[in-house]
C-alpha cells in the first residue's frame, strides 16, 4: 500500500486528512508543469487538430500530461486517471468510485498556440465520484488556485469568495390549473443581472446551427441587461475568476470533465454554485455547466439559455 492509501486508512480512522499528501503532490506538479508551459509559450510549437480545426493540441500538451501522470502513477499506483490527451487518443473516460485524477495539462491551448498568456494547468481529484480537491495554476501570472472539500478555496494563500452583489432574485410561483383538476407549481427565477459580468466559451463546434445558438444565448443575456459577456479562451481560468469574485456567472456547452473538475471544488469552497444547464445537479460527464455566485443567478441563466448539444464524455 502506497503513502496516500496508507494515509486514507490511518488518518480517516483518526479523524485526520486522508488526501493531504495527494493535494500536496498536485500542487507541486501544477507548479512544475506551469514552469514548462511558461517557457514553451514563447517557443515554436508543433500544432495538430483533434475534433475540429479549433480544437488544438501541441507537443507541450502531451509532454505535460505524460509528466503529471507518470509521477502520480509512481506514487499512487492504484489510482485511476482521466486526462484530456489520453482520452483524445482513445482512453475510456469513465469516473468510478476509485480515487481518480482528472487532468487538463494545458487549458487554453488555442491561447497557448497564439502566445496569448491566459493559459493554465488543471488537476482535479475525486473519490467515490465526489470531488475532493482541485488545483489550477495560471502559468503566466503565477497564480495558484486551490480548493479542498470542506476546507475553503485560495489563490496564493488568499481566501477566495464569490461575488454576492448580483443575482438577487425573486422566485415567482405559478400555479397552473390542469384539466385533471390538479395544481402544478412551477418556479420562475427573475434576476437582476444589470451589474453582472458573465463569462462563457465558444466550444469546439463551429457549424452554423451551433454558432446561431451560441450567439443567441449571448443576445438573451445582453437583452436581460447584463453588464457584459466575456470569452477569455480558458474555461478553468474563467471559472477561477468567478471563484475570486471578479465575475458573477459562467456557462458553457462543449467543455469537458477535465475543464471543470478542479474548478468546481474551488468555486463551491468559495461559496458559489455549480449546476447543470438544465438547472439540475452538476453532471461532470455532461459537457455543460453553469456556475455563479448565487443559486438564483445560476437558475436564471439556466432559464435564459438554449441548449447546444454535445456528446457526453463517458460516451466516447
Amino acid at each position: 500500500m502506497k503513502p496516500c492509501e496508507e494515509e486514507e486508512a490511518g488518518a480517516a480512522a483518526a479523524g485526520g486528512d486522508p488526501w493531504k499528501e495527494c493535494a500536496e503532490v498536485a500542487v507541486q506538479l501544477a507548479l512544475r508543469a506551469g514552469q514548462i508551459i511558461r517557457k514553451a509559450l514563447t517557443e515554436e510549437k508543433q500544432v495538430s487538430t483533434k475534433t475540429s480545426a479549433a480544437d488544438l493540441v501541441t507537443e507541450t500538451d502531451h509532454f505535460v500530461e505524460n509528466l503529471i501522470i507518470s509521477v502520480l502513477k509512481e506514487k499512487f499506483p492504484s489510482h485511476r486517471f482521466i486526462a484530456e490527451e489520453s482520452t483524445a487518443a482513445g482512453s475510456k473516460c469513465v469516473l468510478t468510485d476509485s480515487p481518480t485524477w482528472i487532468i487538463d495539462p494545458v487549458d487554453g491551448t488555442c491561447n497557448f498556440v497564439h502566445r496569448f498568456p491566459t493559459v493554465a494547468v488543471s488537476i482535479g481529484f475525486a473519490v467515490n465520484k465526489e470531488l475532493e480537491f482541485g488545483v489550477i495554476y495560471h502559468c503566466t501570472e503565477e497564480r495558484l488556485y486551490t480548493g479542498r472539500r470542506g476546507q475553503g478555496a485560495f489563490c496564493n494563500d488568499k481566501r477566495l469568495q464569490v461575488s454576492k452583489e448580483t443575482g438577487q432574485a425573486l422566485r415567482v410561483l405559478i400555479l397552473i390549473y390542469l384539466e385533471a383538476v390538479e395544481l402544478m407549481e412551477t418556479t420562475t427565477y427573475i434576476a437582476d443581472i444589470s451589474k453582472a459580468l458573465i463569462l462563457t466559451e465558444i466550444g469546439p463546434k463551429r457549424d452554423p446551427a451551433t454558432l446561431k445558438l451560441f450567439l443567441g444565448n449571448i443576445e438573451r443575456l445582453l437583452k436581460a441587461q447584463a453588464h457584459g459577456v466575456r470569452v477569455i479562451g480558458s474555461s478553468t481560468l474563467a471559472l477561477c475568476h468567478l471563484a475570486s469574485g471578479a465575475a458573477d456567472a459562467y456557462y458553457q456547452f462543449g467543455l469537458h470533465c477535465w475543464d471543470m473538475a478542479a474548478a468546481t471544488v474551488i468555486i463551491r469552497e468559495a461559496g458559489g454554485t455549480v449546476i447543470d444547464t438544465s438547472g439540475g445537479p452538476l453532471d461532470l460527464m455532461s459537457c455543460r455547466v453553469i456556475a455563479a455566485g448565487t443559486r438564483e443567478m445560476a437558475m436564471f441563466i439556466a432559464q435564459e439559455i438554449q441548449t447546444i448539444h454535445y456528446r457526453r464524455d463517458d460516451e466516447n
